[in-house]
């Protein structure tokens, strides 16, 4: 039986996890990371990393704390670092400021902190703790832990289709598929992510704008990466009209070089990748937008990127929506196109699927590696 003192450890670092929650979208390629000071057994302060260069979560929980931190326990999800980055170290602040135990969450496997934090206050006298709700800050920072342990980015497939798998109709009409909160949840998911990447195709169909539209809320846009072999993007494409300098063209040599040049003069910036059976080396474009700090992206269309990115291997999680209507047709476009597979034994197996109701849609989550 769970003894009380675990319980309440737990219940400790459940809420933190929370607070962590509020940074999503404003602190990557930095980890989620939420803290509170206990004093007395009563909460004297709490705080979590904002934004990235900002003060860390312990920071601003000993800068908020409504009595002096000396003698209390510091509860937080990350491992304090010790290292000097955009902000000064955790690990020195925690001793400096005589909090006497620290109840870490996760250790960090940033290979500048990596245990060096806890080792750092052991040394100092600090009791720590370590090893609380390991598995949900994981899941939580699942993009962190993948991004600084390979440095490639971890990548989202999003798909929004029909009971059918149709993901428009056979003239192409697709506005819009899934409802009005779905829509919402995509918009929420690109603020939390560095990038979006379409094919194309899709901005010839559709011309999206692939911003953030989040109603009263502060947003902040993506990088818009599009996909496009041979240089085939209109100079008036939305979004090379609108925020340029967010745009990525990833393209080979087999685009005219003065277009090269076009874009560029728009202000979009052009990674020129090696081709792979004639069309854009996914790998190496996530190699590339890895050492450009690019942590996170969700692919959204269309279905030729779809197939080429899983069968590179480069998606980590699959997530949809699926609309309770029926299309048919058998040339309307299906979520994932492509040359298909032979047989069953080749199949992507998706596991540790979740599924929930969003109003008459539903939505899936689950995972094409289960490392991270």
């Amino acid at each position: 039986m769970e003894s009380t003192e675990n319980k309440e450890i737990r219940k400790w670092m459940a809420h933190v996890i929370r607070l962590a929650e509020k940074g999503k979208g404003w602190v990557h390629p930095n980890p989620l990371v939420g803290a509170m000071l206990v004093k007395n057994g009563n909460i004297i302060g709490e705080g979590f990393h904002a934004f990235f260069g900002g003060p860390h979560a312990e920071v601003n929980a000993v800068n908020n704390s409504t009595e002096t931190a000396q003698g209390s326990t510091l509860v937080v999800t990350f491992e304090p670092c010790i290292h000097q980055g955009k902000t000064s170290p955790c690990a020195p602040f925690i001793v400096e400021n005589g909090i006497a135990e620290v109840i870490v969450g996760l250790k960090d496997p940033n290979p500048v902190v990596n245990g060096k934090g806890i080792d750092y206050l052991k040394s100092h006298g600090v009791k720590v703790k370590t090893g609380v709700l390991e598995d949900e800050i994981r899941h939580q920072n699942e993009v962190f832990l993948k991004f600084i342990t390979s440095h490639l980015p971890f990548c989202i497939l999003k798909t929004a289709m029909t009971l059918d798998g149709k993901t428009a109709t056979i003239t192409g009409e697709s506005k819009w598929i899934s409802g009005e909160r779905s829509r919402k949840l995509v918009h929420e998911l690109r603020h939390q992510v560095s990038a979006v990447m379409v094919g194309i195709n899709t901005i010839l169909k559709d011309d999206p704008m692939l911003n953030v539209r989040r109603d009263e809320k502060k947003n902040k846009d993506p990088l818009k990466i599009i996909v496009d072999t041979y240089g085939k993007i209109p100079l008036n494409a939305n979004v090379l009209i609108h925020e340029p300098q967010l745009t990525i063209v990833a393209t080979t040599s087999a685009a005219a070089k003065d277009k090269l040049k076009e874009l560029e003069r728009s202000g979009a910036q052009v990674i020129v990748c090696p081709d792979k059976n004639k069309v854009v080396d996914l790998a190496f474009l996530m190699e590339t937008l890895g050492k450009m700090e690019v942590d996170s992206i969700m692919i959204e269309g269309g279905s030729t990127l779809s197939f080429s990115a899983l069968k590179e291997g480069i998606v980590d999680k699959f997530i949809g929506f699926i609309a309770p209507k029926i299309i048919g047709g058998a040339n309307a476009p299906t979520a994932v196109g492509g040359e298909g597979i032979g047989t069953l034994s080749e199949a992507m197996i998706v596991d540790r699927m979740k599924i929930k109701k969003l109003d008459d849609d539903f939505y899936f989550e689950g995972y094409l590696n289960s490392k991270y």
